[in-house]
């Protein structure tokens, strides 16, 4: 599933964007991908990572993998609610924002794919 409205990386995050922030999740083909979500690493609020930098990391059953910010931003907010009930991502990985950001480069955002275009990576 390939939700419309957001905008989406080859390595499978999305990003809701409004105005100068944006929130980010990982796409319902990674959390298939992964399996079952045991545990996520969130960042600390205030850092700012670069765009393609890693900002955590979420394990699941089969393996750990690294999340990557598609564009650079500063935290904002974590999403506190998936330190205790990670599943949530595998549950409603649209609705199970992770991060939310300031958005400090705009001109990144056209580097991103439209949900038409990341259709065709998400059926890989």
């Amino acid at each position: 599933m390939v939700l419309d409205g957001l905008l989406y990386s080859p390595s499978h995050e999305w990003l809701k964007v409004e105005g100068k922030t944006a929130f980010v999740g990982i796409s319902d083909h990674a959390q298939h991908a992964l399996g079952s979500v045991v545990f996520i690493e969130l960042p600390r609020v205030g850092v700012t990572i670069k765009k393609g930098d890693s900002f955590g990391a979420v394990e699941s059953v089969k393996a750990a993998s690294d999340m990557y910010l598609p564009v650079t931003g500063k935290i904002l907010e974590v999403n506190s609610k998936l330190e205790v009930s990670p599943e949530l991502l595998n549950d409603d990985p649209y609705g199970s924002w992770i991060v939310k950001i300031e958005l400090l480069n705009d001109s990144e955002l056209s580097s991103l794919l439209t949900s038409e275009q990341y259709k065709p990576l998400s059926e890989e």
